[in-house]
């Protein structure tokens, strides 16, 4: 988070765990992410995962990884705002989403606001976001927004959003977030523990 008095702007990044381009999943992590760039003063920076399949398998350790990998898991441990997303696939994210994940930092997450996205072909699967993608950034000890964002084919037209009501949750999960980063909110680092 920015320190107290601090002008630089809100650094907003979109992980899409799809590994296919083009991708309904993308196109909601952009509309989201823009949405909070626009809302906070900041700027949204997009990352696809599809691209860095190879890079991600390069080996077990961070180490391993390519330099475009590197770079995609900076991005994320130093975003302030971070929304996530995936296509949901044999009832969970993709394996790509959880890969990257699996590289960053274990405290690098600590306090940092998350917000959920998924998509699916109907809203049966709609739950992904709660009994699947919540536990994992629990496991980071990240602040995720109690309201999840998951959208199905219906909301989409020629990979772009469409649907007024997905545009409404937008709207209401940005207003939401956008207390958490408040000037009293943001007027501090918060720590990172080595252990717990």
């Amino acid at each position: 988070m920015s320190e107290a008095g601090s002008t630089r702007p809100v650094s907003v990044v979109g992980v899409s765990g799809s590994p296919t381009k083009p991708s309904r999943t993308t196109a909601l992590v952009t509309e989201v992410a823009e949405a909070f760039a626009s809302r906070l003063g900041g700027h949204a920076t997009i990352i696809e995962l599809g691209p860095l399949l190879g890079d991600l398998g390069a080996g077990p350790f961070r180490g391993n990884l390519g330099p475009d990998a590197v770079r995609a898991l900076e991005a994320v441990e130093a975003a302030d705002v971070i929304v996530v997303g995936s296509p949901a696939y044999r009832a969970t994210y993709t394996g790509l989403f959880k890969l990257f994940f699996d590289h960053i930092g274990q405290h690098a997450l600590v306090d940092k606001p998350i917000v959920l996205t998924a998509t699916g072909g109907s809203d049966r699967h709609a739950l992904l976001v709660e009994h699947q993608m919540r536990p994992l950034f629990g496991f980071f000890q990240a602040l995720t927004l109690p309201l999840g964002i998951f959208a199905n084919e219906s909301d989409f037209e020629d990979y772009r959003v469409t649907s007024a009501d997905l545009r409404s949750r937008i709207d209401v999960a940005v207003s939401r977030t956008a207390t958490l980063l408040s000037p009293g909110a943001r007027a501090f680092e918060f720590a990172r523990p080595d252990a717990f």
